[in-house]
């Protein structure tokens, strides 16, 4: 008995199923503005009538035998046929009209595709109005952040913004200038806060990498764990807490373009190989693949230390040393272009008095002459933290060499205490030395600083977890100043 009821069920089931699909097929037919069905070579063997003329052929009869794209140029029903997957609820134009289309691929009882059937609303669009806004509401916020994103890694400084005409400046303008024609890797040497990171965009914007992206990484500012995925990316789940999306990599993103690497002294061990290859191949791995990316990037690396001294320390790899060494170019201290002290006093003020709406503030040349004579361990960026100062301090509109003298860092102008005594002729190691004069460079930095570690780390170039670790080491720290504030 249950083999019969059985029977009877599969047997109804079938019945239902043979009379469904006719049923459907007129349903939707009645329900859409328009039906069509294509064979797989996407000729058209039957459209209803009303959709033909609305998409303006003579009838239906016309339209029969002809390929889709003739009769609706905008239709994806070859794709459907090609590839086999339905497209849901696609917005299709023609002829001034807007659709809202399904496209579903037709299989035989081998599942062989033989055509596809799409059917079309028209006269539902009106009450899907508010979706239309959203989207194009959405797709606007989508072009306007791809034009920030896009501005955002083009380069900010031309060779204009490099102020300065003395003989030394003008050269290393000139070899920049080379460089910028040349596609080839630039190390970029110089002390901290020289406008090394300046060059490095204004090398990009001459370039023919213009008008593709400009990313610059600080590689002392990036915790070693999470250098190589920042570098290469990683895929969906690489590791505990990856994106579940995957995550571009700083080469993928300067594909076409530079990459400007700062601080490369500090990348690494482990990290410099895997630099060198994609140096040497243009290609990598991103975190947790096994599928190797090729990428297109100029690379412009900068180091304010010494890199052939690290070399031979075996902190640095000797190959990508001389992979990165091809054309360098050395970026002068302040001190050895103090020709140029004017203009660059008169840029930096010109600066800070539009960003800051204040007076309009002018140095007297015996100012200019006093801050000839400091030793700018920072450089710019010193003087530029000394010029802030002064315009925040001084309720004058023109400043002397005395009203600059109790903004100066102490030691301006002067030997230093460390190597006067070393010239005096103190019995003391090099060791001792390097340290005294190490314990003195950062007392001074912190001095100017205003006891700030962030400051003075950003006026030395160092990460504030290395600059913390050397203070800590001096016992330049005081006790009761707290942690967390570093």
């Amino acid at each position: 008995m249950p083999d019969t009821v059985s029977a009877e069920m599969l047997h109804d089931y079938e019945r239902i199923r043979r009379l469904a699909m006719p049923s459907l097929f007129e349903s939707l037919e009645t329900l859409c503005e328009g039906t069509v069905i294509v064979d797989r070579s996407a000729r058209i063997v039957w459209i209803n009538e009303r959709y033909a003329t609305t998409l303006g052929a003579k009838s239906a009869a016309d339209a029969i035998g002809r390929e889709i794209e003739e009769v609706i140029p905008s239709s994806l029903m070859r794709k459907v046929v090609t590839t086999g997957q339905p497209i849901l609820l696609d917005i299709m134009e023609t002829n001034g009209k807007t659709f809202v289309v399904t496209r579903v691929p037709l299989k035989d009882e081998h599942g062989t595709i033989i055509g596809a059937v799409g059917f079309a609303l028209f006269d539902q669009v009106q009450s899907l109005k508010p979706l239309f806004a959203r989207l194009e509401a959405i797709q606007q916020e989508l072009a306007v952040t791809k034009k920030r994103l896009a501005e955002e890694r083009r380069a900010k400084y031309t060779f204009s913004n490099f102020i300065g005409s003395s003989p030394v400046c003008m050269e290393v303008k000139r070899q920049a200038r080379r460089a910028a024609q040349l596609d080839a890797t630039v190390l970029l040497l110089g002390e901290t806060g020289t406008g090394k990171e300046l060059l490095a965009h204004a090398i990009h914007a001459s370039s023919a990498r213009a008008e593709k992206p400009f990313v610059g990484v600080n590689v002392a500012a990036i915790p070693e764990a999470l250098l190589e995925t920042e570098f290469f990316g990683a895929v969906a789940g690489a590791y505990t807490g990856a994106d579940k999306r995957g995550r571009k990599g700083k080469f993928e993103v300067a594909d076409g373009g530079t990459l400007f690497l700062d601080e490369i002294g500090d990348m690494p061990l482990q990290l410099q190989s895997k630099l060198l290859r994609v140096l040497q191949e243009q290609e990598f791995e991103p975190v947790g693949s096994d599928q190797v990316k090729s990428v297109d990037v100029r690379v412009i690396a900068a180091t304010s230390v010494d890199l052939f001294k690290k070399v031979e320390q075996g902190l640095f790899r000797a190959d990508l040393y001389y992979r990165l060494n091809v054309l360098a170019l050395h970026v002068p201290p302040l001190r050895e272009r103090t020709a140029d002290m004017g203009a660059l006093c008169e840029n930096i003020l010109e600066q800070i008095e539009q960003r800051t709406g204040m007076a309009h503030l002018e140095l007297a040349p015996d100012a200019i002459e006093r801050l000839c004579q400091c030793r700018w361990p920072g450089n710019i960026r010193e003087l530029r933290n000394v010029l802030e100062k002064a315009a925040m301090l001084s309720d004058k509109s023109w400043l002397s060499a005395e009203d600059l003298e109790g903004i100066l860092p102490k030691e301006a102008g002067g030997a230093r205490p460390g190597l006067a005594a070393a010239t005096a002729g103190s019995v003391r190691s090099y060791a001792q030395a390097v340290e005294e004069f190490e314990r003195e460079f950062l007392s001074n930095a912190l001095s100017v600083a205003h006891g700030k570690v962030d400051e003075a780390a950003n006026i030395l170039g160092l990460a504030r977890a290395t600059l913390y670790r050397k203070l800590k080491a001096h016992g330049l720290l005081s006790q009761e100043r707290d942690v967390s504030q570093f």
